[in-house]
């Protein structure tokens, strides 16, 4: 029997650990604290703007560790926090809006390890501090919005196909459509076939009269083109923000998780993702009298509105443009110095917008400010939560000349409301409003501590078992104390690699698996000492140790990895950090435990006649 690997055996193992090395190395390196500067906005961030970053930062006796250009983007390195939120503050009050100021944890890897694309692995929200919200997205704020543009919608077409009909109106959560005689209902019934399929239609005794609603399909279509919205619309927020690494997953039917590592203003992150702040653009009804409206008797095409300092005022119901067609946004200062957004349409925005123009110049245009609220009140002893719409006319300007795609709205409290404003446009409305139901904050030195007593535990684990190795196995447990530390490094590797994100949970997988992955090695060792005392020969009870070991270690392993996988797959968040590494550091520990101290027994023992193992 030869405990001998052939050439390439030898040479595939030698080769994962370098590579395990490699891409390990990143970890030891840390992170630098840096801002990163980058545009928000159709222009990109020149060689003459960095030079200018720069030289705000010098005059203040803001001196970067490096400071690097390039992609559009900078990025600055700073030896402490201070200097990194000192510098931030002051980039945020000099530099324009169109720029992105990011706090960020940049790697400290050597340029030689990321021209290999070696890079650290990403660190949690536990071990790096941060924000982790819970939001709720309003399934039913997102049907009845969607039935008040079918309203919209049919009374249109109705219109349009020249039906007559005496009212078209909403009834609790359905609509119901008036005819104005029985010869148009066929008609009206085509015309919803062929427009409206979504919707069910019922005839009700009466020939004039027709119930419609959503039906069951089109609601569960509705909710979950809401959640996805929410979704790509909170990933454009936490952008803008300028969030490394963030985290946005959906959770259940309704739920959305949203992680910001390293945020440290939490009222500022609350206030940005759960904003559903929107503008409407309306004509002001100078026809009618604002005093009869006050009494209740507003004219039927008009609505009645208050200015921010409390003055009445009637608009038109029909809306120019809506916050959807806003394609860009950026703040700004109007002619008079005040704060204000500049606002971009797209071509469907545009042209309504140029339309309407070119018919009303002379005639007053009002900006409407929309935002949702959740509040709480406690009724009966028992507290319900309950929105609240908030409708504000922001400003009113006359209508001088035609425009269309460019424009400006003034009319703004501060310029902080106006920098918020002009995000929430960018970043798009959300399809229906969230509000938070769960919220935790992790402090940056609560993160340092977790770090520092995962990896305690870690290096704890590890020493244990290779004091409890070496003193019973002697050069065999040596020999496997190797291939563990062969192990963690390979774990660590291919985290890095798959940039994934560590966590406390992640951390225990790995403690667990420094635990584990001896497991196969005491199998393997007390199978040999068992041929030994049968007086099988040396080099064929090492032979016989691996050979007959392998099928019990196979199957140990394979059920916790079967485990693994359940956790990972029905698990949230944590779990699934646990459940990955745990899979990973099995895996890996099969490797390093049968062939990884097979080879290093074999390079010892192979050539030479031996009497007795050091076991």
């Amino acid at each position: 029997m030869e405990n001998r690997f052939p050439v390439w055996k030898n040479s595939l193992i030698i080769i994962v650990l370098l590579i395990s090395i490699i891409y390990a190395l990143p970890n030891i390196f840390g992170n630098d604290p840096s801002v990163q500067l980058a545009s928000n906005a159709t222009t990109k961030l020149e060689q003459t703007q960095a030079d200018s970053i720069q030289e705000i930062l010098a005059q203040a006796n803001l001196t970067p560790k490096t400071f690097e250009f390039a992609k559009h983007k900078v990025l600055a390195r700073f030896n402490n926090t201070d200097e990194q939120l000192k510098a931030a503050d002051l980039l945020r009050e000099k530099i324009g809006d169109d720029v992105t100021v990011a706090l960020n944890l940049a790697p400290a890897t050597p340029v030689w390890l990321r021209s290999l694309n070696a890079n650290p692995m990403y660190l949690g929200l536990d071990l790096r501090g941060g924000v982790h919200f819970l939001l709720e997205v309003d399934m039913q704020a997102a049907v009845e919005q969607a039935e008040a543009r079918y309203l919209l919608d049919v009374r249109s077409g109705l219109r349009i196909e020249k039906i007559r009909y005496q009212s078209v109106a909403k009834d609790k959560n359905k609509i119901r459509v008036k005819l104005k005689n029985s010869a148009d209902k066929v008609a009206t019934l085509d015309f919803l076939q062929q427009n409206f399929s979504s919707l069910d239609v019922k005839e009700l005794d009466t020939d004039t009269e027709l119930l419609l609603s959503i039906s069951d399909i089109e609601q569960k279509d509705i909710e979950k083109f809401a959640l996805e919205q929410n979704m790509t619309t909170l990933r454009n927020r936490v952008n803008e923000i300028g969030v490394a690494e963030p985290v946005i997953q959906q959770q259940g039917k309704n739920r959305i998780v949203v992680q910001l590592p390293g945020v440290q203003d939490t009222t500022r992150a609350k206030e940005i993702l759960g904003k559903t702040a929107t503008l409407e653009y309306r004509l002001v009804d100078v026809e009618h009298d604002v005093q009869k409206a006050l009494k209740g008797r507003a004219p039927m095409g008009s609505k009645l509105y208050y200015e921010v300092d409390g003055n009445p005022v009637l608009l038109e119901k029909r809306v120019i443009v809506t916050g959807a067609e806003i394609v860009g946004a950026s703040y700004t200062m109007d002619q008079d110095n005040r704060p204000a957004v500049s606002i971009t349409l797209n071509g469907k925005g545009a042209k309504k917008m140029g339309k309407v123009t070119q018919k009303s110049v002379g005639r007053p245009m009002a900006v409407v400010f929309i935002e949702s609220k959740y509040k709480n009140r406690t009724i009966n002893g028992k507290t319900e939560r309950y929105k609240e719409k908030v409708e504000k006319v922001i400003s009113i300007a006359t209508i001088r000349d035609t425009f269309s795609k460019r424009f400006q709205t003034t009319g703004l409290d501060n310029p902080e409301e106006a920098r918020t404003l002009s995000l929430l446009l960018r970043a798009g409305a959300l399809a229906a409003p969230v509000y938070i139901v769960e919220e935790r904050t992790v402090g940056p030195s609560l993160g340092k501590d977790n770090i520092e007593k995962g990896f305690m535990s870690v290096m704890v684990g590890f020493v244990l078992v290779l004091i409890f190795m070496l003193l019973y196995y002697r050069l065999f447990g040596l020999i496997a104390n190797l291939a563990l530390a062969f192990n963690l490094v390979v774990i660590v590797a291919i985290l890095s690699m798959l940039q994934a994100t560590l966590t406390l949970p992640g951390i225990a997988g790995i403690v667990l698996t420094v635990g584990m992955a001896v497991d196969a090695n005491v199998l393997i060792f007390e199978r040999i000492k068992e041929e030994i005392k049968a007086n099988t020969t040396p080099q064929a009870s090492i032979f016989i140790g691996y050979e007959k070991a392998f099928d019990t270690i196979f199957d140990a392993n394979i059920t916790t990895l079967l485990v693994a996988l359940v956790l990972f797959g029905f698990g949230t968040g944590p779990i699934k950090g646990f459940a990955i590494t745990l899979s990973i550091g099995i895996l890996s520990s099969m490797f390093t435990s049968i062939l990884g101290t097979r080879m290093l027994i074999n390079w010892i023992y192979a050539n030479r006649r031996v009497e007795k193992l050091s076991i």
